[in-house]
């Protein structure tokens, strides 16, 4: 389909790519575009969100690119700011900006764990505070964070400050919608499983003996029997975002080739 998001203007936080490749972020933003959407790209690189928002341009859709630090209440509200005084409104937010710690309470340090919740759940907050009044001036918007399978399910992974953080994206996206239902604000999450991007090569792969291990490891988990793509998690954004799922609020969706119904986790 085209055209879903026909007239929309989209915020995408975390809109770059941590590598050569299709980032989640990435792929959301240039998937809204194709739909129709004008997008801001925001990223804390601003290299990474004018790559996003020339792949936008290239494809003859109509893109900004936002240097923007969502630690940063203010950096955060300046770049909703521009985004506002470019396009006008604002229909959709997108989250997706995250970091993973590996290690337990024994062995993360106290600035990783503040860092993980800076980074994990606090976006939420400020990209909520600087974008809903805008939502509500103009009759209603749609939030889409994304969260993670990690935030239901152990997944193998010693990262205690991302299972943590991600389960607080779940339910703080469930207070977003109960709170602004009647305003007509819809606000769901998404829950990536294990998804072939660039970022796992960065914070995953020394888990493993080597990158082939990880990959192998990784397709062998799914039921379906490999990692999905950012694509995946792409196309699940649009349809929430979209007026198809206009009844559709305080989702958590995983997106996961099935993994949360299986019994056993990989190792």
């Amino acid at each position: 389909m085209v055209d879903r998001l026909k007239g929309k203007t989209a915020i995408v936080f975390g809109a770059g790519s941590s590598g050569p490749g299709w980032g989640n972020g990435k792929a959301a933003a240039v998937a809204y575009a194709r739909e129709g959407a004008q997008v801001a790209c925001i990223d804390l690189v601003q290299a990474a969100a004018d790559e996003t928002a020339s792949i936008i341009e290239g494809e003859g859709g109509v893109a900004i690119a936002v240097a923007a630090d969502v630690t940063d209440a203010a950096s955060v509200a300046g770049a909703v700011s521009q985004v506002v005084s470019r396009f006008g409104r604002i229909d959709i937010l997108h989250n997706n900006v995250g970091v993973t710690h590996m290690g337990g309470p024994v062995e993360l340090s106290e600035e990783q764990f503040k860092a993980a919740l800076d980074l994990n759940i606090g976006p939420i907050y400020r990209t909520a505070k600087a974008v809903i009044p805008h939502m509500l001036e103009q009759g209603g918007g749609v939030i889409i964070n994304i969260s993670s399978l990690a935030a239901i399910r152990w997944v193998g992974y010693p990262y205690f400050a991302y299972y943590a953080t991600k389960a607080a994206v779940n339910q703080a996206t469930v207070a977003l919608a109960m709170q602004y239902a009647r305003q007509g604000i819809r606000a769901n999450c998404i829950m990536p499983g294990l998804i072939d991007t660039p970022l796992i090569y960065k914070q995953i792969s020394g888990q493993y003996a080597s990158v082939d291990e990880m990959v192998a490891a990784r397709n062998a988990a799914v039921p379906v029997g490999r990692m999905g793509s950012a694509w995946d998690v792409a196309h699940a954004a649009v349809f929430l975002a979209s007026d198809e799922a206009q009844f559709i609020t305080g989702v958590c969706l995983p997106v996961d080739g099935g993994q949360s119904c299986a019994v056993s986790a990989f190792q």
